[in-house]
């Protein structure tokens, strides 16, 4: 996993140079190298390579969902989302650039994104392929997806509920989380040409990991120090934010986490990945030992 961390590393310092204006490059450069998991790229390339396809083929993808997750990530840090002045242990993208900059940002790394993969995949990819990965990622990013998972946990702030509680927390952890879990493998299983049945196979098990992965967030919130996270520590309480913690308690969220996690090891478990199986061995260990 290391080594694919540090490939992408390096594609992503390779893929994004700064040019004038390089204000707005720098701003969109600053969050996407800060350190981080890359658990995003990194199972789209695992993926790919457990179906048969080589990894370079698959790269210009994976770093674009990496550079829409920062988006992500930037915008939700800004005051009028989660107000968070950290990511990833050093000062968030607005703090350092100023808002306009920040929202900038975010935008050009969402647009820069999907001009990555058509650029970059030519040669690699047939159109089609390129064609439907464009269309995925266009319809997780915008509000079908990862931006309705936004607008509903703005909302529940406030008790602003038109579902219940239950509906509405599974909407947002399924849409403002899920998505890129659940994009990364799907573009994965594109790129290698896997069948519907591979599809719904990888699929099932990047939305059961994108739930438990938002549980593990909420209750990491609760009982983590910022220096492991290297973010805000209990501002979902605070600010009154529905999570799995809130609602259910946690004791319940680590059974529900711990659930999805044996789930996910026994969908993945006949294509014997040591890297998948890393993920989740690691995420199940922060919270229980």
């Amino acid at each position: 996993m290391k080594e694919l961390i540090s490939i992408v590393d390096k594609k992503l310092d390779e893929y994004l140079q700064i040019v004038y204006p390089e204000d707005i490059f720098k701003a969109m450069k600053y969050t996407l190298m800060l350190p981080g998991k890359r658990l995003r790229p990194v199972m789209c390339l695992e993926t790919a390579r457990l179906l048969g396809c080589d990894i370079e083929k698959v790269m210009p993808s994976a770093c674009a969902l990496e550079m829409l997750h920062v988006q992500s990530l930037i915008h939700d840090d800004l005051p009028c989302m989660d107000n968070d002045d950290f990511r990833r242990g050093k000062p968030s993208n607005h703090k350092v650039f100023g808002e306009a900059n920040a929202v900038l940002a975010g935008d050009a790394l969402l647009t820069f994104a999907p001009q990555l993969i058509i650029e970059k995949s030519k040669g690699l990819l047939s159109d089609s392929q390129i064609l439907r990965i464009i269309h995925e990622y266009t319809k997780f990013a915008g509000a079908y997806g990862l931006i309705a998972g936004q607008v509903v946990d703005i909302e529940s702030e406030g008790g602003k509920l038109v579902k219940s509680p239950e509906e509405t927390l599974d909407f947002i952890h399924l849409n403002k989380t899920a998505v890129l879990f659940r994009l990364a493998v799907r573009i994965g299983v594109i790129c290698a040409n896997g069948d519907e049945k591979v599809f719904d196979e990888f699929d099932e098990f990047a939305t059961k990991f994108g739930l438990a992965f938002q549980i593990y967030d909420d209750i990491m919130d609760e009982i983590s120090t910022f220096e492991e996270l290297g973010k805000s520590i209990g501002k979902d309480e605070a600010s009154g934010k529905l999570t799995y913690v809130s609602l259910y308690g946690l004791d319940e969220a680590k059974c529900k986490f711990k659930a999805l996690i044996d789930e996910c090891y026994g969908i993945i478990e006949k294509y014997n990945s040591k890297i998948f199986r890393e993920i989740l061995d690691k995420l199940k260990n922060r919270i229980f030992g």
